[in-house]
C-alpha cells in the first residue's frame, strides 16, 4: 500500500467519531478493512473489535498457545455532559486525558440518543474585567473545565427529546476533523490512535498472504475505553489466547525522552505504569533495525498504554509498545507521512520473526 492509500484510510478514520464507550463509527470503518484480511472478525462483550489471522505453518495447539495480541485503541479524547443549564448550555468534563486547551473554542458534535446536533465549545469573552473570574482565567491561560460550556441554542426540553442528558458524549465536530498536510507530514486531531489503527489494519492485510510464515496466531484487537480505564484491553488480555500484548501507539516528542519527529519508530522501554517486558522490547527494536530504521528507545514516565495497563494489572505476562513519533500529543497532532508505514513494516517483521 502507498502513503496515499494510508492517507485515504486515515481520513476515513478521522471523520469517524469515537468517544470512549461510543466507538461504533470507528468500528464500522475497521470492520470493513479487517473482513478482507482475517479468518474471523467479531465484537467481544467489551465491544472490542477483534480480527484473527491463524498461522498455517505450525500445529493448531502451538499456534494458539503462542498467540500475540496486537492492540490499537478506537477511542479518542472527548467531553461528557455533566449537567444542562436552564438556558440549554451544556457543562462538560473531560472524557480521557483532555483539557480545554486541547480543543480550544471550536465546533462540536453533541451525540444525543436520537440524533447528533451541533454546538460550540465556549470559553466566554476575553474582554471582561476582574468582575468576571472566567475572563481572568482566560487571560491568564488557566482555563479549566469549570470555565467552559457548550452553546447549543436549544432549550432543555428540546435537548431531552433528542436524548441529550448527563453522560452524553461531546466530540470535536466533523467540521474540523479533516487532516492537513504540512510538507512531509500530516496533522490532525486524533492521530492518537487513528494513525496506529491504520498501521494495524495494514499489517493484517500483509500478514493475510503470509500465514504460512507465522509461528503463532495473531489477534488484532481494536480496544475500547483506552483513554479512560483501559477496560477493553484488560478484558481482551484476560479472555484471548496467548501471552504477549503489543500496543500500537503515538509516541510523544520531547527533549526529556530524546525522541524526534521522523519515521523511525519509538520503542517504549517503560512508562508511568512500569517497565515493559525487556525481551519483547528488544525484539521490536531488532525488527525495526532489520527494516532499515533507526528505532528510538524511550522511557516515558508521563505516558501509558493498553500494553502497560495489562502488564501492570497482571492480565498479561508480557507486553511491549511500538509507537509512531507524534508532535502535540492530545492536541493538534502531527506525524511524518511515512510514519504509519514504518510502524506497519516493523510490526510485520516482528510478528513474522517471533518465536
Amino acid at each position: 500500500m502507498t502513503v496515499e492509500a494510508d492517507y485515504s484510510l486515515l481520513e476515513k478514520l478521522l471523520f469517524a467519531r469515537g468517544p470512549g464507550g461510543q466507538e461504533e463509527e470507528v468500528v464500522a470503518v475497521c470492520r470493513t478493512a479487517l473482513e478482507s484480511s482475517c479468518d474471523e472478525v467479531w465484537l467481544d462483550p467489551a465491544n472490542n473489535l477483534i480480527g484473527l489471522i491463524r498461522a498455517t505453518g505450525v500445529a493448531r495447539e502451538t499456534a494458539q498457545a503462542r498467540a500475540i495480541r496486537v492492540m490499537a485503541h478506537q477511542d479518542e479524547i472527548a467531553m461528557v455532559v455533566k449537567r444542562i443549564a436552564e438556558d440549554g448550555r451544556l457543562h462538560v468534563v473531560a472524557l480521557g486525558g483532555a483539557f480545554p486547551v486541547n480543543f480550544g473554542m471550536c465546533p462540536v458534535d453533541i451525540m444525543g440518543e436520537s440524533e447528533n446536533l451541533p454546538g460550540v465549545l465556549s470559553f466566554g469573552t476575553m474582554h471582561g474585567t476582574s468582575e468576571s473570574s472566567q475572563s481572568m482565567d482566560i487571560l491568564r491561560g488557566n482555563v479549566q473545565w469549570s470555565d467552559v460550556h457548550v452553546i447549543t441554542r436549544r432549550t432543555p426540553d428540546e435537548l431531552a427529546r433528542m436524548g441529550v442528558r448527563p453522560g452524553s458524549r461531546v466530540v470535536l465536530s466533523q467540521h474540523w476533523r479533516r487532516p492537513f498536510r504540512v510538507h512531509d507530514a500530516i496533522a490532525a486531531h486524533f492521530l492518537d490512535d487513528r494513525a496506529p489503527v491504520v498501521a494495524a489494519l495494514r499489517a493484517a492485510e500483509q500478514l493475510a498472504a503470509r500465514r504460512d510464515e507465522l509461528a503463532q496466531d495473531v489477534y488484532f484487537v481494536f480496544t475500547t475505553n483506552e483513554e479512560e480505564t483501559n477496560a477493553g484491553a484488560q478484558y481482551a488480555a484476560r479472555t484471548l489466547p496467548g501471552l504477549a500484548c503489543i500496543a500500537l501507539e503515538v509516541g510523544p516528542i520531547a527533549d526529556e525522552y530524546g525522541t524526534r519527529l521522523c519515521a523511525d519508530p519509538i520503542i517504549l522501554t517503560g512508562d508511568e505504569k512500569g517497565l515493559y517486558t525487556k525481551t519483547l522490547s528488544d525484539a521490536l527494536f531488532a525488527a525495526a533495525v532489520r527494516c532499515g530504521y533507526k528505532p528510538q528507545p524511550a522511557l516515558m514516565p508521563g505516558f501509558a498504554s493498553d500494553a502497560s495497563a495489562v502488564l501492570g494489572s497482571g492480565s498479561a505476562p508480557q507486553a511491549g509498545c511500538l509507537a509512531i513519533p507524534t508532535e502535540n500529543t492530545h492536541g493538534y497532532e502531527l506525524i511524518t507521512a511515512d510514519g504509519i508505514q514504518a510502524c506497519t513494516r516493523t510490526l510485520v517483521e516482528y510478528l513474522l520473526s517471533a518465536e
